[in-house]
């Protein structure tokens, strides 16, 4: 038996995807129903054939995804983490040299 702590809920959700392809933008967005948002640790997963649109077009679709959250640890641990990944993009210097 395991905890339901420890255990990952999940649930499908209706949600919107946009995709564009042209010359200014090059993105694909997903947005879920009723305004639900992932938190930190939390997988989803969006039903369905690839989508592959030509250049130059912008095409939103309607599809089912499954929202599996995080555990409080996973929760945790994802925010660790990224914390001590992103101070791995700071550059600091103690040197006293200045560049003229």
């Amino acid at each position: 038996m395991t905890l339901p702590i420890l255990s990952r809920q999940s649930f499908q959700t209706p949600c919107t995807i946009e995709i564009e392809h042209t010359a200014d933008h090059l993105h694909a967005h997903v947005e879920l129903a009723d305004g639900l948002r992932p938190e930190p640790g939390d997988r989803v997963l969006v039903h369905g054939d690839p989508i592959h649109i030509p250049f130059g077009e912008r095409r939103v679709l309607s599809r089912v995804a499954t929202v599996e959250r995080a555990t409080w640890i996973e929760r945790l641990w994802t925010r660790l983490s990224a914390t001590m990944l992103l101070t791995e993009l700071y550059e600091v210097s103690f040197t006293s040299r200045r560049r003229l």
